[in-house]
């Protein structure tokens, strides 16, 4: 029986790496331009920090994927709380807003149409800020804790790539960290 579940996920992962090196290679129709973001970025007076309905454009970021950008709630607990949800090829918010020396708690988990056998994770390295972190994601909510100690952006991303084909993270599995005063 294990053999027959093994034979079965090789068979989908060929099937999807050779569907990625068809796609690569343009052997399939391409799909649809997508506008560009938003270059200019407006910031919201009060906290001199971009505007929540504003789009904002960043190099590691694919273009074609939509930004969802979120601002942290800081808890009765003093404590930055944001969920991130991982699905197929996103992280839902991709933007996030972080006060600098304010620490902060991520909720991070799987999404629900995340496939079994395409593992994801999420990571930031950038230690040089108190933000340092690899963490597989899961179905089950996985906590991370840090403290950010320097303003600054950034990168976000799964560091997942299959022999064939693109990786996670330039098929749009990307983000940022915004740490602002």
């Amino acid at each position: 029986m294990r053999a027959v579940k093994l034979l079965v996920a090789l068979s989908v992962f060929l099937v999807f790496a050779f569907a990625g090196y068809a796609k690569e290679t343009g052997q399939e129709t391409a799909p649809p331009a997508i506008p560009e973001m938003k270059q200019d970025v407006k910031t919201d007076a009060a906290t001199q920090v971009p505007a929540a309905t504003e789009e904002v454009k960043h190099e590691w970021i694919a273009p074609a994927v939509k930004e969802k950008r979120v601002v942290a709630a800081i808890g009765p607990d003093g404590v930055q709380q944001v969920e991130i949800i991982g699905g197929e090829y996103y992280f839902e918010p991709n933007h996030i807003v972080l006060k600098v020396n304010v620490p902060v708690e991520l909720r991070v988990k799987e999404a629900k149409d995340a496939s079994w056998f395409i593992p994801h994770d999420i990571v930031v390295k950038a230690p040089e800020s108190g933000i340092d972190f690899k963490v597989s994601l899961k179905k089950e909510p996985q906590s991370i804790k840090f403290t950010p100690t320097k303003t600054g952006t950034y990168p976000l991303y799964c560091d997942k790539k299959p022999p064939f084909g693109k990786s996670h993270k330039d098929k749009g599995m990307a983000g940022v960290i915004e740490v602002v005063e």
